[in-house]
C-alpha cells in the first residue's frame, strides 16, 4: 500500500488560485481571500471536482439562474 499526500487546489473559471500558507486550513477565510481576487466568488458554490494527479480540486463554480 503506498500513502500519497494529495495538495489542495482551489479553482475558478479555469484559473487555479492562490492559497496563503496561513489561510490553508480555514475555508472560509480563504472564500473571502479569494472573493477580493474575483468577486462573483461570493455568491458562487463550492464543488469538490476530485483527485487530479496529486491535487485535490476544489471548484468555485457561479450561481447561474435569472434575476427577479
Amino acid at each position: 500500500m503506498q500513502i500519497n499526500q494529495l495538495t489542495r487546489v482551489y479553482r475558478y473559471d479555469g484559473i487555479d488560485l492562490p492559497v496563503p500558507p496561513h489561510l490553508a486550513d480555514d475555508p472560509q477565510g480563504l472564500r473571502a481571500y479569494h472573493a477580493t481576487l474575483y468577486p462573483a466568488i461570493l455568491n458562487a458554490e463550492t464543488v469538490d471536482a476530485g483527485v487530479t494527479g496529486t491535487n485535490l480540486v476544489t471548484e468555485y463554480r457561479r450561481a447561474v439562474g435569472t434575476k427577479g
